[in-house]
């Protein structure tokens, strides 16, 4: 899956209009995916944000949607 993939899909969960808990489920799978996908690091590393400035954004937006 690609970039553009995770994208419409976290558009799609920000526009369903669904409750609050089925959105943050949502979106807590979505950043699940991109982890594997993008093997993203669980601990922060500068040298991966830095190659990979659109998936960090991306996983970051994702983040801050979740209201926990």
């Amino acid at each position: 899956m690609n970039l553009h993939h995770f994208n419409k899909q976290y558009e799609q969960v920000m526009h369903s209009g669904g409750p609050k808990d089925k959105v943050n489920r949502e979106l807590a799978d979505l950043m699940s995916q991109m982890e594997k996908a993008f093997k993203i690091p669980m601990m922060a590393s500068p040298k991966w944000e830095k190659e990979n400035r659109a998936v960090i954004a991306l996983y970051r937006k994702i983040s801050m949607s979740r209201s926990l």
